[in-house]
């Protein structure tokens, strides 16, 4: 049966490890570590296993030519694009806004409107991120990327407790102040976030929080078997079957590996802290069959369909 593949929420393959996606995507699968059992098990990702790619990332730039050859072998696949335009106070190392929009009008111009998804997540409120920021701030990302996507999905920060230590480090080391809005001044923002969203002919969805659906938003599906049967061309049956807890996404196999993105985004979930996952980025082998070399003690079990849910503390 074939699956959706997720590449990956759980790090920016895109940006730091194309060179390992396209090795295993030309040896026909690559293998994975269940990050709560250390169990290893095998994803076939060979073109008849695949119904389609769904690519997280904050800079498609390295990947742009591995993209040509996804599309060459017959992967259909959407790339859900982060677009924050940020303080650096809040993302160390993501490129610049300015040539991320220049990325995703070349991929919606290269293969299709359909394919790019803007994503304006984190929803950060602080000292440097007031909601007037992110009016402004939004307002002028949306307006460079009309007529290039369809639809923006936007989440509030989840205060998991890797999440907030991070954050209040970077609070106390960068001097500026941050705090957790309550849920109506969320859906205030979102609202009016919709309503500029429209203005350019951008759908808004929400990411796994239902309760900031406002009027005119949708819940997101990031991974969305329906976007990626239209732009395969022929029906794909997977079912809807999140992540987590109340994940409207359809069913996948993500294939990346916590702890390994070093661009320093002091709201992510996925990092413990910026510096492991530079010395785990320094480790890589993009000639493995694994992302990271797996635990000692690590057995691998014959299913493909074992799947590692998104730790929520």
């Amino acid at each position: 049966m074939a699956v959706i593949i997720s590449a990956s929420y759980k790090t920016d393959i895109p940006a730091f490890y194309g060179d390992w996606f396209l090795n295993r995507l030309q040896a026909g699968y690559c293998k994975i570590v269940n990050p709560y059992n250390a169990r290893i098990s095998r994803v076939p990702l060979d073109r008849a296993s695949v119904d389609g790619i769904v690519f997280w990332t904050k800079n498609v730039g390295p990947f742009l030519p591995h993209l040509e050859t996804v599309a060459a072998l017959g992967y259909p696949f959407v790339v859900q694009y982060t677009i924050n335009g940020y303080p650096r106070a809040l993302e160390s190392a993501v490129i610049d806004a300015a040539r991320s929009i220049q990325h995703v009008r070349h991929i919606s111009e290269r293969y299709g409107r359909r394919v790019p998804v803007w994503r304006y997540d984190t929803i950060v409120i602080s000292t440097l991120t007031p909601p007037a920021f992110h009016l402004e701030n939004f307002t002028r990302i949306a307006q460079q990327l009309e007529g290039a996507v369809d639809e923006v999905v936007i989440s509030f920060m989840h205060l998991y407790d890797k999440a907030r230590r991070n954050l209040v480090r970077a609070a106390t080391e960068r001097g500026f102040d941050w705090q957790d809005p309550t849920t109506e001044e969320k859906r205030e923002l979102g609202s009016r976030l919709v309503a500029i969203a429209a203005k350019y002919g951008i759908r808004l969805s929400v990411c796994s929080q239902p309760s900031f659906v406002v009027d005119g938003a949708a819940e997101a599906r990031c991974v969305d078997a329906d976007r990626l049967q239209e732009l395969a061309g022929h029906r794909i049956t997977a079912r809807l079957h999140g992540n987590r807890k109340q994940c409207g996404c359809f069913e996948s196999r993500d294939i990346g590996e916590y702890n390994t993105c070093p661009q320093g985004c002091v709201y992510c979930y996925a990092v413990v802290n910026t510096q492991l996952a530079k010395e785990r980025f320094g480790l890589h082998d993009p000639k493995s069959e694994f992302l990271f070399a797996p635990p000692p003690g690590a057995v691998e079990v014959e299913t493909t369909r074992e799947r590692a849910q998104l730790p929520l503390i």
